[in-house]
């Protein structure tokens, strides 16, 4: 996907869930509540913003962290 000559990075459900150590269906439930705004291909799968995921990753992140302390 190209906006004005930058390309995107999309992940797939797999890989997103991989990062976040849940199961795949477990991102596509995100997706569903609107935690996680997704992208169709034409196919009907689902593709995340890789920008939006390690956002998203960073700030589940930092609630870890203020739960620990």
């Amino acid at each position: 996907m190209s906006i004005h000559g930058e390309s995107e990075v999309l992940l797939t459900p797999a890989e997103v869930a991989s990062l976040f150590r849940v199961d795949p269906k477990t991102v596509t439930r995100w997706a569903k509540a609107g935690k996680l705004s997704s992208i169709r291909t034409l196919g009907g799968h689902r593709r995340y913003k890789e920008a939006e995921v390690r956002a998203l990753l960073g700030a589940a992140s930092e609630d870890a962290e203020t739960q620990v302390q």
